[in-house]
């Protein structure tokens, strides 16, 4: 009886064993299996070649969610990083097992549901039943169509050369749903899926940084392209590290890629190269006057060219940058500003010694010598060389108020133009018995409302530029019409010496005189058109000219029924 009761407890035993062998069997079997999972994901986890693209970028990040999915046998992968200015959390491409569209939609602030919960907290989440979960946004489980889930931070640390964790930065989250098979994810997964975060999580910075860095460079590059200065930078080796457009167009390479070329090679002014040379051989910064010919516009120019070097952060010389200012217009302006002094030096002088004369004639008269028709022409003569005088100190103070930027002052009231017009023809009349000056105005010449006196500068101003610049006589001609809602348009006609067509453009600026032998003899100080232009303007009209050289010149302009308001 004992026998037998103790073959069964060895019986019983060995059945036990047979179980612990298969048990240990199996342990071993998933044992090997984790191994080789791990194996796959510290493979997944090894750094990326260096990233010097977005698509690469794409392209990393695009393994990496398929290796995760294929690691965790996982139907769909998905990043989300933080967006600090919206503060939510957002889907990004690539992601494996999801549309555009989806990624798209795929966005949630970082204080809801599973994502904001493992963002804020920095814990993975197990979702074992998605639909049901009270964590989880229904919106988005029933637009992915998510049965379960696994949710890990995504964590950025920077390490010293000790390894120690100097500073941890939760950038985002990192998801996979729905584990194939029907099955459900484990302890183990999260496990692995951490491993694989951190390596996500790396790339993701790293590729964020060097995106943000050419970002950053691509608009620096932008804004140098942009500039109206012509600009060059070049390396101590010699050679173009960087030539915007500008530079290229005044240095005629329009279309070329210089960079990484000497710029012996690729700049052809002798003086440029020499401050090019001197900054980057001896380190000196240089400025000075370049005049050379622009290819493009076949036209000389003059250029402040300034060289400046440029160092990295331990103070170290890496190249130059050589600026050039065209200073053109600023050389041209001084120069006709000094013509213009003289031009009105010997303006002034002209009614003065006139005025001098003549007083000094009636003041040695002490005889009588004169009879009173002579003397009543003198004094006629004196008076309009005051009147002259007036005209031109009225000119130079409104020139002074137009440059300091400050509006003329407009006295308004109803205008009469078609008397205006005959008033101002009469008194010009009087000062040429060469010209003839006819007046042709339309019966229904309207009213405007205008500052009369400055309405009778701009007419009396084109009438005697009509004159003055008809030194043969001929017909002068004064049309006035209405214009329709324009209010009234006027034109002075002459058959004078006309004007170059080049020149058309430019008659109406500052100090500017169409210089030729003719011009010359007649003089002007190069501002009455300028003023006329302003006149008109301020009344909210507007003028133009027509012209051809020996025929003569059309002087139009519109004034309006009444002048714009100004604004405050």
């Amino acid at each position: 009886m004992a026998d037998v009761e103790l073959q069964g407890k060895v019986r019983q035993l060995e059945r036990k064993i047979d179980e612990y062998k298969e048990l240990i069997a199996r342990l071993e079997k998933t044992n090997r299996e984790m191994e080789q999972r791990l194996k796959t994901a510290q493979a997944a986890t090894e750094p990326p070649p260096a990233i010097t693209a977005a698509p690469e970028f794409e392209e990393t990040l695009k393994r990496l969610v398929q290796r995760i999915s294929m690691i965790l046998q996982a139907e769909k992968c998905v990043f989300m990083l933080l967006e600090p200015e919206s503060g939510e959390l957002v889907a990004k491409s690539p992601a494996y097992g999801l549309t555009e569209d989806e990624l798209r939609t795929f966005r949630i602030r970082a204080t809801q549901g599973v994502s904001g919960e493992v963002f804020r907290e920095g814990n993975p989440i197990i979702l074992y039943d998605a639909v049901s979960d009270p964590r989880t946004m229904r919106e988005n489980v029933a637009l992915l169509n998510v049965k379960n889930g696994v949710t890990v931070p995504l964590i950025v640390e920077k390490r010293d050369e000790e390894n120690r964790v100097l500073d941890r930065q939760t950038i985002g989250v990192l998801h996979v749903f729905n584990k194939r098979y029907g099955n459900a994810f484990s302890d183990e997964d999260v496990r692995l899926l951490q491993v694989m975060s951190r390596s996500a999580a790396a790339v993701i910075a790293n590729a964020q940084m060097y995106l943000q860095v050419v970002e950053e460079k691509e608009k620096l590059e932008s804004a140098l392209e942009s500039l109206a200065a012509a600009l060059i930078m070049v390396g101590l080796n010699g050679k173009v590290m960087q030539m915007n457009a500008s530079a290229r167009t005044v240095l005629g390479l329009d279309g070329q890629d210089v960079a990484g070329k000497p710029y012996a090679e690729v700049v052809k002014e002798e003086k440029v190269r020499q401050i090019i040379a001197a900054a980057v051989s001896n380190n000196n910064d240089e400025m000075a006057e370049v005049a050379f010919t622009v290819p493009s516009e076949n036209t000389e120019r003059i250029f402040r060219v300034q060289s400046s070097v440029f160092r990295n952060e331990e103070d170290k010389a890496i190249g130059a940058v050589i600026i050039f200012n065209d200073i053109t217009e600023i050389r041209n302006i001084e120069r006709l500003k000094t013509a213009f002094v003289s031009t009105v030096s010997h303006e002034l002088r002209t009614p003065l010694t006139s005025i001098k004369g003549f007083i000094s004639t009636l003041l040695q008269d002490t005889e009588g010598y004169y009879d009173e028709e002579t003397r009543h022409e003198f004094y006629t003569i004196i008076d309009q060389e005051c009147d002259r005088l007036t005209r031109l100190i009225s000119d130079l103070l409104n020139v002074s108020r137009i440059e300091a930027g400050r509006a003329l002052d407009l006295n308004l009231k109803t205008v009469n133009m078609a008397a205006l017009i005959e008033k101002v023809a009469t008194v010009q009349r009087s000062y040429t018995s060469k010209h003839t000056l006819s007046v042709k105005l339309s019966p229904a010449l309207p009213p405007i409302t205008a500052d009369e006196d400055k309405v009778d500068q701009i007419l009396t101003n084109l009438v005697s530029n009509a004159i003055k610049y008809s030194p043969n006589g001929g017909t002068i001609t004064v049309l006035g019409v209405e214009d329709g809602d324009e209010g009234v348009k006027i034109s002075i006609i002459d058959q004078g010496m006309g004007i170059p067509k080049e020149q058309l453009g430019k008659v109406f600026e500052r100090f500017h005189r169409v210089d030729n032998t003719d011009t010359r003899k007649v003089g002007g100080t190069g501002i009455g058109l300028y003023l006329v232009k302003h006149l008109v303007e301020a009344h909210g009209g507007r003028i133009w000219v027509e012209s051809e050289v020996g025929k003569g010149s059309n002087f139009t302009f519109v004034l309006p029924p009444e002048p714009p308001e100004e604004e405050e």
